[in-house]
């Protein structure tokens, strides 16, 4: 606690002066108050969570009789849109027979790509009301592409899209055409 030190000198009469008092102040409590008041907040402050998404897939049945019956999509009502390495984006609406390096488009993840190849398929489906994009990340892509691109759906209002695996087929072009083309210089965050 504060301290109140009085030094007293001896003297010969004359002016009687006020005595001159030195103060020190004790700063133990004040330390000690501080490490009490870092360990409350150390233990009451929450770490920073992991973010998760959260994705509601339909539960497995247990029996094959129970499987419900392949959906198939017809193709112009659906859009595929694979996710690659590097944030490269690589979209088509073809089936096996027809996809090459040159009917595997390549786009941005930005408003000027994907959304508008997204718009634009929409808008050229048969049944807008049935049109399913289909995302089909590689190996090689990066979860903030695939938050992205799941934004992008909420964006173009697109209620129905499904996510998948690449077929093998795709997957062989997929791989010819990155394998052929030059890696962008830098990606862009």
């Amino acid at each position: 606690m504060a301290e109140v030190q009085v030094q007293e000198k001896g003297g010969k009469g004359g002016k009687v002066r006020s005595k001159k008092q030195n103060t020190r102040v004790d700063m133990t409590p004040m330390v000690d108050l501080g490490f009490l008041l870092i360990t409350f907040f150390m233990f009451t402050t929450t770490f920073s969570k992991p973010n998760v998404m959260d994705l509601g897939l339909p539960a497995k049945p247990k029996d094959e009789k129970q499987k419900p019956p392949p959906t198939e999509i017809k193709l112009s009502n659906s859009i595929s849109i694979l996710l690659g390495k590097n944030n490269r984006v690589f979209w088509h609406q073809q089936d096996a027979t027809s996809l090459n390096d040159q009917t595997l488009m390549e786009t941005t993840l930005d408003r000027e790509g994907i959304r508008k190849v997204i718009q634009q398929a929409k808008s050229r489906a048969a049944d807008q009301t049935k049109f399913t994009v289909i995302i089909k990340p590689t190996d090689d892509a990066i979860y903030k592409n695939f938050v992205d691109i799941l934004d992008e759906m909420a964006i173009t209002k697109s209620e129905q899209y499904g996510v998948t695996d690449v077929k093998p087929w795709e997957k062989a072009i997929y791989d010819k055409k990155v394998g052929g083309a030059a890696v962008p210089a830098a990606a862009t965050k």
